[in-house]
């Protein structure tokens, strides 16, 4: 092995002159020939994976299985032969085995890429095959023919390759050239908003071999993984602006694709194909991966534009626990970022990070003036098909499509919605076709994010009642879920989530939401009544809906008790604890939750306490008093909870201090009072 490291092409030593008895063979030489067989056989095997490169792929498996005539004459001789190998052969052949690993991995290489940055780098992947081919050719002028046992038929073929592999040429082919000239043409045209011809479109796909909706699917995917990748510095931003055109081509050239029965069902994966985003990455406010989270001074993680957002709409507190923030400080959370990053890498799916430093996104999609247009063309060109499909299966797919293009960034958001899809939406809410009617309310939850496209869904006629029309009455458990999450993310604007508070109906499918279905539907209804307790007037309407009954009964479900209790202290502390304490259980279960629950959860259960004993006294503290061990639940709490449940259990304990001293001095005082010892006095002398 020591001599094989060192040995190289420029340093191959000459052949040795033939000598009477032969060394014998390396016990190796059989392996060597049969790994050499099984490597040229599997390139022999390779197709192009586009048409634009079958001259290069045809060339070389051409060549390949001239290699296997050779490979299977040299074994079988070894084998009928006691295995002899000339020392100079054996180094040859070793070092066309690495050429061939090579080529197998360039091959491989070249069918994982997306066809557009395979005609993008074409000059360069040109190359790539000519040094190999040359490296090859080499070799096989060094190989010691004349010392192998090989036919004259072999020796004739091995010639022609021999002769054949000199000839390569690095140059592109001029059809190739003036196909990706084509591409980057049609790119620039589109920067300037001149849409393409469908007919060049049409060429264009054709010539890259890419002809159906489901190839076009698997280009994007490709392409965004190379993009987060960042696989080409140099064609990254020919890459995005692709990413929107095969978007466009792909609705445009082939119709809207049939939502799979899958793709149907989840709410926040990437696509259809796509693995679910774990919770903990998602960004309470957005639903999206989170690309830069951050901690607030509540404790809780958000998405750095996200959060911002908030703040800067005027909000002084949590989105998600309702706490007042003492600060507007974010601090990074380093650590949940490179989990989110690691976790991206082994699933494929990019990852643009923000790096907080330079203030600057790592991806240049947002500056990418040809993928914004391609996006606008898209979202247009759906939105007139929606307005025109004759059928409710074409509907779907176009539906489907819109649904998925607005999971993809505030600008597809944007353009989606100034192109007038919500109002065309809107009505298929009331579809009595499950997949269109989950579709339509995926989208406009997907739409709400963006915070116009809020006002767009508020204002348009219709709206708020169709998202009732689904609470109540959707076909699935999803679409119920999902309807649940736009009224959540339209409460986020203060005037909205005032207006959503005082619509009974509202109120009332959410708290009904909120005591069936799965878990997943109860905590998307209890998130939506937790941004509804907010604002202070919303209160007596929640009340009124049932939501204390509704948070309590949710306490008994580990799986949704962080919202209910989330929901509980939020009341108490607008103006709801009168209600809490006549409701049936409140305090006994509140303290259950300080036993078992989550570290959140004890701390919203903590502070839930905390306010009903400030602010209906006696009648609260007596009640914590008769639960029993209640010291005991606190003082664990104070020693190992959160910050603010610390912060908070201590706060309980004084209060239930100063409530045992009170009753204990109002005893002693009853006991001494005049009164207490005539009467004492009286009893004794009779």
């Amino acid at each position: 092995m020591a001599e094989f490291s060192s040995f190289s092409i420029s340093s191959f030593p000459l052949p040795l002159p033939c000598s009477p008895t032969p060394p014998p063979a390396t016990p190796c030489d059989g392996d060597l020939l049969r790994s050499l067989l099984r490597l040229a056989r599997e390139i022999s095997l390779f197709e192009a994976p586009c048409p634009l490169l079958r001259r290069l792929f045809t060339s070389l498996t051409r060549k390949s299985k001239i290699l296997c005539i050779l490979f299977e004459e040299l074994l079988h001789d070894q084998t009928g032969n006691a295995g002899e190998l000339p020392r100079s052969a054996s180094l040859c052949l070793r070092e066309i085995l690495v050429v061939l690993q090579r080529f197998k991995g360039l091959l491989g290489d070249c069918s994982a890429r997306s066809r557009m940055r395979l005609i993008l780098q074409i000059d360069s992947l040109g190359n790539d095959f000519h040094e190999l081919t040359l490296d090859l050719s080499t070799l096989l002028d060094i190989l010691p023919l004349p010392e192998l046992r090989l036919s004259d038929d072999v020796r004739d073929l091995v010639d022609l390759l021999r002769r054949q592999c000199p000839r390569s040429n690095p140059a592109v082919d001029p059809t190739d050239d003036a196909l990706r000239y084509e591409i980057l043409s049609m790119i620039r045209e589109i920067e300037q908003e001149v849409v393409p011809d469908l007919s060049r479109l049409t060429a264009i796909f054709e010539k890259v071999g890419i002809d159906g909706t489901r190839s076009c699917r698997n280009e994007i995917e490709c392409l965004e993984r190379e993009i987060g990748d960042r696989v080409s510095e140099k064609w990254t931003a020919a890459m995005i602006a692709l990413v929107g055109v095969v978007r466009y081509a792909k609705c445009v050239l082939y119709g809207a694709s049939t939502p799979t029965s899958d793709s149907s069902t989840g709410k926040f994966s990437f696509a259809e194909l796509d693995p679910l985003v774990p919770p903990d990455f998602r960004c309470p406010i957005s639903l999206e991966l989170m690309r830069d989270p951050v901690v607030v001074a509540s404790g809780q993680t958000y998405d750095r534009d996200s959060i911002t957002r908030w703040i800067g709409a005027g909000h002084a507190t949590c989105p998600k626990s309702g706490q007042v923030l003492s600060h507007t400080n974010l601090v990074p959370n380093r650590a949940l970022k490179n989990l989110i990053s690691a976790w991206c890498r082994e699933q494929n799916v990019p990852f643009d990070g923000f790096d907080s430093i330079k203030g600057e996104p790592a991806s240049a999609t947002c500056a990418n003036k040809a993928a914004l247009e391609a996006a606008r063309m898209t979202a247009t060109f759906l939105v007139n098909k929606l307005d025109s499909s004759p059928s409710t299966e074409m509907a779907n797919r176009v539906v489907h499509e819109l649904r998925l293009l607005a999971k993809t960034g505030s600008d597809n958001r944007a353009f989606v919605a100034e192109a007038g899809a919500i109002p065309l939406l809107l009505p298929f809410l009331s579809s009595d076709d499950p997949r269109l009617q989950l579709n339509a309310v995926t989208a406009l939850l997907n739409l709400s994010i963006l915070e116009a496209n809020k006002k767009r869904i508020m204002h348009a006629e219709g709206g708020i009642d169709a998202l009732i029309h689904v609470l109540a009455g959707g076909a699935t458990w999803w679409a119920k879920e999902n309807a649940a999450a736009t009224l959540l993310s339209l409460s986020s604007i203060h005037a909205y989530r005032r207006r959503l508070g005082r619509n009974q109906r509202v109120v009332t499918e959410l708290v009904a939401l909120a005591l069936k279905g799965p878990a997943s539907t109860k905590k998307d209804a209890l998130a939506a009544i937790l941004s509804l307790a907010g604002d202070r007037e919303n209160i007596a309407h929640l009340v009124e809906g049932g939501v204390v009954e509704s948070a309590l009964e949710a306490l008994s479900s580990m799986e949704v008790a962080e919202e209910a209790v989330a929901v509980l202290a939020a009341l108490a502390k607008r103006g709801g604890a009168s209600a809490m304490i006549e409701a049936e259980g409140s305090i006994p279960k509140l303290v259950g939750v300080m036993r078992r629950g989550s570290d959140w959860s004890k701390e919203n259960a903590a502070a839930a306490l905390v306010l009903l004993c400030r602010r209906e006294g006696s009648a609260a503290v007596s009640e914590l008093a008769r639960m029993p061990g209640i010291e005991w639940v606190i003082w664990e709490l104070t020693g190992s909870g959160t910050v603010r449940g610390r912060r908070k259990a201590a706060s309980l304990g004084r209060i239930y201090r100063r409530w045992l001293a009170a009753v204990e001095e109002a005893d002693r005082m009853v006991r001494f009072s005049p009164a207490s010892i005539s009467t004492s006095t009286t009893t004794a002398q009779s």
